[in-house]
């Protein structure tokens, strides 16, 4: 199986980057699994991006699993996540619209063969979240971006993995939250090997 897997935060202290993101690559490291990397801090973004864009549609072509990384501020990822959502998840590339009628089409996915894992972090915690704003974040990703170029399915929903107040919570809390990372990583490599 080609992994790939795409991190989205500029601190390599972070949980995101030293926690799950480490996690996810031991846990394949471990299985001998083959992976690829899209570090979008710590790759280049100065315009033109052109190269640097090229390269990640090459990468997500080549992947058959794709993971994830990414806090969130301000009820969407990080800029530079968004802006591989934008740039590289495009029309013609990602997917494209078919009309129905006039003023209606809907997006035909090109990617509807990779299986994609997401795993968000919030300084929140989830009650409001889940609650007061209707888990706005996880329901835009997954409709709005996601179902777009990967299709209708459950498993987007459930394997968009969202781990709550982040900054406030114990180790023991944290420790809980990448033993459901390594497992949700070897429960994919089990059913690849089946």
């Amino acid at each position: 199986m080609k992994n790939l897997v795409i991190i989205g935060h500029p601190d390599q202290s972070s949980f995101c980057y030293n926690g799950i993101f480490k996690t996810v690559i031991d846990t394949l490291e471990a299985a001998q699994q083959e992976y690829k990397v899209i570090d979008l801090y710590r790759d280049s973004f100065k315009r033109p991006r052109t190269a640097v864009i090229e390269k990640y549609k090459e990468l997500v072509t080549w992947s058959d699993s794709m993971y994830f990384i990414s806090p969130v501020w301000w009820f969407r990822l990080t800029p530079r996540m968004e802006i591989f959502f934008d740039e590289v998840l495009t029309p013609g590339f990602a997917y494209k619209f078919v009309n129905v009628t006039k003023l209606y089409a809907y997006p035909k996915p090109f990617l509807k063969d990779k299986k994609i894992r997401t795993y968000v972090t919030h300084g929140a915690p989830a009650l409001p979240v889940k609650t007061l704003y209707l888990n706005s974040v996880k329901l835009r990703l997954v409709m709005g971006v996601y179902t777009f170029v990967f299709g209708w399915r459950l498993s987007l929903f459930t394997k968009t993995k969202q781990f709550w107040s982040v900054p406030f919570v114990s180790d023991a809390k944290r420790k809980k939250y990448l033993s459901v990372v390594r497992k949700d990583v070897l429960k994919d490599i089990k059913k690849i090997n089946a």
